[in-house]
């Protein structure tokens, strides 16, 4: 069974590093509409909070934002945490001029990680725990761990983080090898020790490969019947049992009941992250 590193929780260094990034690119040099408004000594309260549903993703985070002297944050839900509309994630109390500096960023990075968290609830719910929801490396430059975070804590389940995490030979690879027996034979003899997945959309690349033996397929853009199908052909074989199985290739919420019983281990989403709906939450001042 294939199974990678799940990432429920982010080095403190690496959320430090990017927040730092996020802020060079917001204020390169100066926040002049707040020096030009704010009294330079001005204290306030804010709130972070929900305008409608969504599950929290930023238990860490948040805090990162503030690491200097004078400011109090109080982060008041836990990641994975549903939030209703009017809740209450966190309350920042200290100078009014920094918060209002890098309010915008942080609720961008709070808005998607959410809304990715909360994609990911929705379609393990649906999933009714009979088989996994996978992410895909289908992320955006820069946040691919923060990303995979947020699905981790949303209830789905992190794939690779990157391509030196295992072996997943897709089409393009197959063509460029000449073939599936010669791609797989070639990684056969780098003695690499990780996973090896084969993307497939035939049957008769199932049998060759299962000739030579592989730790996963990805079924692609297979329909429920067909996959069923390719299932009983890798669960029938030797090693089969032992075979991690996904499916893979525009299966949405409205379809994904299709793929609960026949067998397969795992549904992959390349939604979760590539196209999800940022969370509604804003930050008030008290």
């Amino acid at each position: 069974m294939i199974l990678y590193n799940q990432h429920f929780d982010l080095p403190d260094e690496y959320i430090k590093q990017k927040i730092s990034e996020y802020l060079q690119e917001d204020i390169p040099a100066k926040d002049f509409t707040t020096l030009g408004t704010i009294p330079p000594q001005t204290n306030v309260t804010a709130y972070i909070e929900a305008e409608g549903d969504t599950v929290f993703a930023g238990e860490k985070i948040i805090p990162h934002f503030f690491d200097e002297a004078g400011f109090d944050v109080s982060v008041l839900s836990k990641d994975g945490d549903k939030l209703n509309k009017g809740d209450i994630a966190a309350k920042i109390s200290g100078n009014a001029g920094v918060i209002l500096e890098r309010e915008r960023t942080l609720l961008n990075l709070l808005q998607r990680l959410c809304g990715i968290a909360y994609q990911a609830r929705i379609y393990a719910d649906k999933a009714q725990g009979k088989i996994k929801i996978l992410d895909t490396r289908k992320t955006t430059p820069g946040l691919r761990l923060f990303e995979k975070y947020a699905v981790a804590v949303g209830g789905g389940t992190n794939h690779r983080l990157n391509l030196s995490d295992g072996i997943l030979i897709k089409d393009n690879h197959v063509k460029a090898a000449g073939g599936v027996s010669a791609a797989l034979n070639k990684i056969k003899t780098l003695e690499l020790n990780l996973p090896v997945e084969l993307e497939v959309d035939n049957f008769d690349q199932i049998r060759e490969a299962l000739a030579i033996g592989v730790d996963g397929f990805l079924l692609d853009n297979m329909s429920p019947e067909i996959a069923k199908k390719a299932v009983e052909i890798i669960r029938n074989d030797g090693n089969g049992k032992s075979i991690f199985i996904e499916c893979s290739g525009g299966i949405t919420l409205d379809s994904l009941e299709g793929y609960l019983n026949i067998g397969i281990d795992a549904v992959s989403v390349g939604a979760l992250t590539h196209s999800v709906i940022s969370a509604p939450i804003h930050m008030e001042f008290e």
